[in-house]
């Protein structure tokens, strides 16, 4: 039956795909099942945060740029992938924050930006599908939104009385939102580089992050998946303009990742069909 399985992540910009639930993505592939990547934006405004790419030429054609970036990783992954179409927001900062730029995906309204979302889940028919927290992972707009549309596509892809025009209804089983970069995770990787007698990248951290347990409960999905993160490792680093091969991510050794923390993470969201918790698999209920 996993030949019948669908899989549907749904991502604000090109890179998020790689950064989160990636390792997992590879396992479910070679499983044979068909994973879709839905991503809201271009990341025509994101920064560049590998210092050999902060060049001009490259910040003229930022735009095209990503998508090439984006087309390389989608094959290391094995996966297919759709843009939604929607602008990128930028991250805001300053105090008070500069309004949002007009016509960007973050300023639209919830049920315009999840047409597109509504159209994509009834053609591709997704058992499950994945995108962050009300909380976007971290206060992004674009998570935010990701998040919003997210919702919004889940529930009314199923209903035959929303956005008539987009195709028949189909309505998805379950709903995951990502848990990445939680503090039990960093902590876990922190100790294992210090027992190896290496230096941890995330100490600094960790030293005001304070535990959060009832954030922690939240996870009810640990998706072993620790042999694909190679396939994850490759994938992020096809994204050269936003990921530095020198940074704090590849200072923790593969088989310390591999050893600490096996699993990619997940909460239950939403869910239509039973399944017994803890779970070890997006799909349980289904198959």
């Amino acid at each position: 039956m996993t030949e019948d399985l669908r899989l549907l992540h749904v991502h604000a910009h090109p890179d998020d795909e790689s950064s989160k639930g990636a390792a997992s993505t590879a396992r479910y592939v070679a499983e044979g099942v068909d994973v879709m990547v839905a991503t809201c934006t271009g990341g025509e405004r994101g920064s560049i945060l590998n210092p050999k790419m902060d060049r001009p030429e490259v910040l003229a054609n930022i735009t095209e740029i990503r998508r090439q970036e984006m087309d390389a990783a989608r094959e290391i992954l094995g996966i297919r992938q759709e843009w939604l179409g929607w602008v990128d927001s930028g991250f805001p900062e300053g105090d008070p924050l500069p309004p949002l730029p007009e016509g960007c995906f973050a300023a639209l309204k919830v049920e315009d930006a999840a047409a597109p979302l509504v159209k994509l889940i009834r053609e591709f028919r997704p058992q499950v599908v994945t995108t962050y927290d009300e909380n976007g992972g971290y206060p992004h707009p674009d998570h935010v939104m990701c998040h919003q549309i997210t919702v919004a596509a889940f529930e009314a892809a199923g209903d035959p009385d929303a956005y008539p025009d987009l195709g028949t209804p189909w309505q998805p089983l379950k709903l995951y939102y990502h848990h990445t970069f939680h503090r039990e995770r960093m902590k876990a990787l922190h100790d294992a580089m210090v027992a190896r007698g290496l230096e941890s990248p995330y100490a600094e951290r960790l030293k005001d992050w304070k535990p959060d347990p009832e954030n922690e409960r939240r996870i009810t999905t640990r998706v072993e998946c620790a042999e694909y993160f190679g396939v994850r490792d490759r994938a992020l680093l096809a994204h050269a303009t936003q990921i530095d091969p020198d940074g704090a991510w590849f200072a923790v050794p593969l088989e310390v990742h591999q050893q600490a923390w096996p699993t990619e993470d997940y909460e239950l969201a939403r869910s239509l069909v039973e399944s017994e918790a803890p779970e070890d698999d997006l799909f349980a209920g289904l198959r």
